[in-house]
């Protein structure tokens, strides 16, 4: 089944005609959902990072009990040092 043609495309990419630091996300979250553990990893170093962030973030939401801001910040910054090395990596190293 070729999922890609119902992917929304990178507006960044489309208006800028490079890849932003989420490109790769939609087909590695793909790749996970096949069981394509590594295969993921390569296509967006940050998609477990990305993951991980998005469900504390809806626990943030979803769990008002608890407080979620510092671990989410932790999150966030960690996510964004993998894109940024990921990016790195797929433009520069490879």
């Amino acid at each position: 089944m070729n999922l890609e043609k119902y992917m929304i495309p990178c507006l960044f990419k489309k208006l800028f005609g490079f890849e932003c630091l989420g490109c790769g996300f939609q087909r590695s979250l793909f790749l996970l959902f096949q069981g394509e553990f590594s295969a993921a990893f390569k296509m967006y170093p940050a998609v477990y990072t990305t993951l991980l962030f998005l469900i504390l973030l809806a626990l943030y939401f979803l769990d008002k009990s608890r407080n979620y801001q510092k671990i989410i910040w932790k999150a966030a910054a960690i996510n964004i040092i993998f894109m940024c090395l990921g990016y790195y990596y797929k433009h520069f190293y490879l």
